[in-house]
């Protein structure tokens, strides 16, 4: 993502320490964009131009979209940073599935194992479980978290006018 600036943002950055002012702002920056990533978990949906909700859970009991463990909304964080960059992303091998959708399609091998019985239908105790292989034929709906945003552009670009305009004041320079 770049974010692309409509003011007279580069005739301002002349005006001040360039290297260190950039140095300053870039790790706020890759806060702004983890910060915006995880308020999509809070409101789910995805703002580009316009709001995008996210497709509703099928079974609503279960929780919040995309929160079992709060693991992926953990994960969301700056993986690199340099003068002129920012990178935020995650390390969790399901984030691109839920971010993009898709279709899984897998044969899982379930391992030999005892289960507990529910109450009713069979009775109470333990059931024997053979080992066996289990056909996963699923369509993981596209409930996007990271990736181009105008809105996020908007957010980047005010809060950087807003620090040149704040560090040109500091120092005395009009």
């Amino acid at each position: 993502m770049s974010v692309e600036f409509n003011t007279d943002f580069f005739e301002r950055l002349k005006k001040v320490n360039k290297s260190a002012f950039l140095n300053r702002c870039i790790g706020q920056v890759g806060v702004i964009a983890v910060n915006f990533s995880k308020e999509r978990f809070v409101q789910k949906n995805w703002i580009d131009r316009s709001r995008e909700a996210w497709k509703p859970r099928k079974r609503p009991a279960r929780g919040s979209i995309l929160v079992r463990s709060g693991r992926l909304k953990r994960s969301i964080r700056k993986l690199s940073q340099g003068s002129y960059y920012v990178y935020i992303g995650t390390d969790v091998p399901y984030a691109r599935i839920h971010n993009e959708g898709g279709q899984i399609n897998k044969t899982a091998n379930v391992k030999a194992h005892t289960r507990r019985a529910r109450a009713g239908r069979r009775g109470t105790g333990t059931q024997n479980v053979k080992a066996h292989t289990r056909r996963m034929n699923v369509k993981i709906p596209k409930r996007q978290f990271l990736g181009e945003s105008a809105l996020l552009n908007r957010r980047i670009e005010r809060f950087l006018s807003r620090e040149l305009d704040n560090e040109i004041s500091r120092n005395g320079n009009s």
